[in-house]
């Protein structure tokens, strides 16, 4: 065999073992993605990155949540004083008169 050759042989069989390294290094291991939810609550999806808690973390339900508070009774006054709110921070065409509840 002639030195060229051989250094060809050398160069073809050095790429095939440092393939599989290379080929190793590309490789990403990322853990598995969990979401939790219901029918009833609206199709919003948060992605955010979060870590599981320790056990001794979990306290059960929280205190106050959202959906509490959405579904809480509203009292007749402090409703309508939110809709007379929220209709003078709407803007009203030119020449209309104010909305009287």
């Amino acid at each position: 065999m002639r030195p060229s050759s051989v250094r060809g042989v050398l160069a073809v069989v050095a790429m095939v073992v440092a393939a599989p390294a290379v080929w190793a290094q590309d490789r990403a291991d990322i853990d598995r993605t969990q979401i939790i939810g219901n029918r009833e609550l609206p199709k919003v999806l948060y992605i955010v990155p979060w870590k599981k808690p320790l056990p001794g973390d979990l306290s059960g339900r929280p205190a106050v949540s959202v959906l509490d508070e959405a579904l809480a009774p509203i009292d007749r006054d402090v409703f309508r004083r939110q809709l007379q709110y929220d209709a003078q921070l709407q803007p009203r065409p030119a020449g209309a008169a104010p909305a009287r509840p």
